[in-house]
């Protein structure tokens, strides 16, 4: 049977804001934890050394699952393949498709599960939220449903797939990090790979928008 008030969770850290609030708040709920990144060929691997420094924050244990082989079977996009600039502005269907990496939620899930399987977890979580674009085919509710009842059947022991998020903008989010004191500074939005986050790119607009509808101080070093 599934508990509904689990004790122990495989969270997907990318480093950025919505999945280090997650982490934090699995922490302040007082379960095991454990955190997994992939590396799967993206041009900002900058987050990946932004996870490993959150996760140190909480003393969380953090493991790299390395899939950048696989990556030449995405396609062309603009977060595996340098050739395909990062669209600047703030998100539009036509800026948003370039950075679709196809299934990507659907491997980064079933890699948590496997490691959520063999240290007996009872849920894998990931942050996908309200304001997730729609042009992201497995950011949809409908996607996690259903991922949720495979991971179900996926093991002997029933596996839950939780995203607390889902009804939650952006704003608040970071209002909710900044409540759990979340080290804001150690994440990393920017789908460019710069020494700064660029503040060009719709990720780092709607970062610095949602710190500053949350009324919460920034303290992202933006390029421009």
């Amino acid at each position: 049977m599934v508990s509904e008030n689990p004790k122990s969770s495989v969270v997907l850290l990318s480093g950025g804001l919505d999945s280090s609030v997650l982490l934090a708040k699995l922490v302040a709920e007082k379960r095991r934890v454990l955190a997994l990144g992939v590396d799967y060929g993206q041009r900002h691997a900058r987050e990946i050394d932004a996870a490993r420094a959150v996760c140190a924050h909480y003393g969380v244990p953090y493991r790299v699952a390395d899939l950048r082989a696989v990556s030449a079977f995405f396609g062309a996009n603009a977060l595996t393949d340098k050739s395909v600039p990062v669209s600047e502005g703030a998100y539009s269907e036509a800026g948003m498709k370039t950075t679709v990496v196809p299934a990507r939620n659907l491997l980064l899930v079933s890699i948590a599960a496997s490691w959520a399987i063999a240290e007996k977890c009872e849920t894998v979580a990931y942050a996908a939220h309200g304001g997730d674009h729609a042009i992201y085919p497995d950011c949809r509710e409908e996607f996690a449903e259903k991922l949720d009842a495979v991971l179900r059947v996926a093991d002997w022991n029933p596996l839950r797939l939780e995203r607390p998020f889902v009804g939650m903008s952006k704003t608040e989010i970071v209002a909710l990090g900044a409540k759990l004191g979340v080290p804001f500074g150690l994440t990393w939005s920017c789908y460019n790979g710069g020494e700064k986050h660029c503040g060009k790119c719709a990720t780092c607009i709607e970062r610095a928008q949602a710190f500053r509808e949350a009324g919460v101080p920034d303290p992202t070093d933006y390029a421009a």
